[in-house]
C-alpha cells in the first residue's frame, strides 16, 4: 500500500489520497471562455438597448419640436411666416420617419443580440451541467476508493489480530 504512511492510519491514508486526487474539470478553460463570451454578449445587448433608447430619445425630441412649431404657428399672425413653418414641419416629419426607421433597425439588431445571448447562456449551462455530473462521478469514484481502502485496512487489522491471537495461544501452550 503506502509504505511511507504509518500502519493502520485511516485518516492519513484518506487525507493523502484527497491531496493527490483533487477534482479538476477537464473542460474548465472552455467553460471560462464561454462565460467570458456570454459576458461580452451581454455587453453587446446593453449597447444595442442603449442605441434603441438613444433613437427613442431623438424621436421624442423631434415630436416635441413638432408640437412646439405647431403651437408657435397657431399663435402667430404673420402669414408670411406660414410658408416657412410648413417647410420646417415637413422637414421635421421626414426626420421623424427616418428616426422611426432607425428605431426599427435598432430594435432588430437588439433582438439579434438577445438571441446570441440566449445561445451563449445555453452553451454555458450545458458545460455547467456537464461539470456538475463530472463532479458527482468524481465524488462517487472517491467514495468507492475510500471504501476499498477502508476495507483493506479492516482486512489487515483482522489478520493482524488473528496472528496476535495465534501467537498468544502459542505462548500459552
Amino acid at each position: 500500500m503506502y509504505r511511507f504512511m504509518p500502519k493502520n492510519s485511516i485518516i492519513h491514508m484518506y487525507s493523502y489520497k484527497k491531496k493527490i486526487m483533487a477534482f479538476r474539470y477537464r473542460l474548465q478553460k472552455v467553460l471560462e471562455f464561454r462565460i467570458r463570451k456570454k459576458e461580452e454578449q451581454l455587453q453587446n445587448v446593453i449597447k444595442a438597448k442603449n442605441e434603441v433608447d438613444r433613437v427613442q430619445g431623438l424621436i421624442d425630441a423631434n415630436n416635441q419640436e413638432i408640437a412646439g412649431v405647431i403651437k408657435t404657428m397657431r399663435s402667430t399672425h404673420d402669414y408670411r411666416m406660414m410658408d416657412s413653418y410648413d417647410k420646417y414641419l415637413k422637414h421635421l416629419y421626414e426626420k421623424g420617419e427616418e428616426l422611426e426607421l432607425q428605431k426599427q433597425e435598432a430594435i432588430r439588431l437588439l433582438e439579434i443580440e438577445k438571441e446570441k445571448l440566449i445561445e451563449c447562456e445555453k452553451e454555458v449551462k450545458v458545460l455547467e451541467k456537464h461539470k456538475e455530473k463530472a463532479l458527482e462521478a468524481y465524488k462517487e469514484e472517491e467514495k468507492q476508493i475510500e471504501n476499498k481502502q477502508l476495507s483493506e485496512v479492516a482486512v489487515q487489522k483482522y489478520f493482524q489480530r488473528t496472528r496476535q491471537q495465534k501467537e498468544e495461544e502459542g505462548e500459552d501452550d
